[in-house]
């Protein structure tokens, strides 16, 4: 199970990258009654039969994971959205994308703790690959919108300490700026 919903985030996203997207948007809402996450992209996107089975905790993707048979991912987040009041919805055509949105009612016991946004929407914008990453966080009032390219014009090259250190350090004024309200 995902510790905090940062690292559900972060695996979410993952499964657009693995889909072979060039565009992923990531929307992070908190509104003080639930926390919504919505990530849409234009990869390889789903049949309906495999979008039916995304479901079942015994399937996966036949050859995304070497020796693993079973998807407890997405089952797993089903559980949790809707035992702490939320919802999870899957969206897919085949050759047009994904649409995954869930959500948490904010103040369920059960519900994971938000965990370090900063540090995990940095995390994505340095996975290999050409895609383009663009994340907004709207909380109490008050939002930001940041692109993995923006990101990375702005401090550098997201590959070396100096661009990450400016990077990160942005990723957590944001993050800050939000909760100061």
């Amino acid at each position: 199970m995902h510790a905090t919903i940062a690292d559900v985030i972060c695996d979410t996203v993952q499964n657009s990258i693995e889909a072979g997207a060039g565009n992923i948007g990531l929307t992070l809402v908190e509104d003080g009654k639930m926390i919504r996450v919505e990530i849409t992209d234009d990869g390889k996107g789903m049949d309906p039969e495999t979008l039916k089975r995304a479901w079942d905790p015994f399937y996966t993707e036949p050859g995304k994971h070497a020796k693993r048979r079973v998807g407890l991912g997405l089952p797993l987040l089903r559980q949790i959205a809707e035992a702490t009041g939320g919802e999870a919805v899957l969206e897919s055509e085949k050759g047009k994308g994904t649409r995954l949105a869930y959500s948490f009612a904010a103040d369920n016991v059960d519900t994971p703790p938000m965990g370090d946004i900063a540090g995990t929407i940095l995390t994505l914008f340095n996975y290999d690959g050409t895609f383009e990453l663009a994340f907004r966080h709207e909380a109490h009032g008050r939002s930001y919108e940041i692109t993995r390219s923006e990101l990375a014009d702005a401090a550098g090259s997201l590959q070396d300490a100096a661009g990450l250190s400016l990077a990160s350090a942005f990723l957590k004024d944001q993050e800050a700026d939000l909760k100061s309200a």
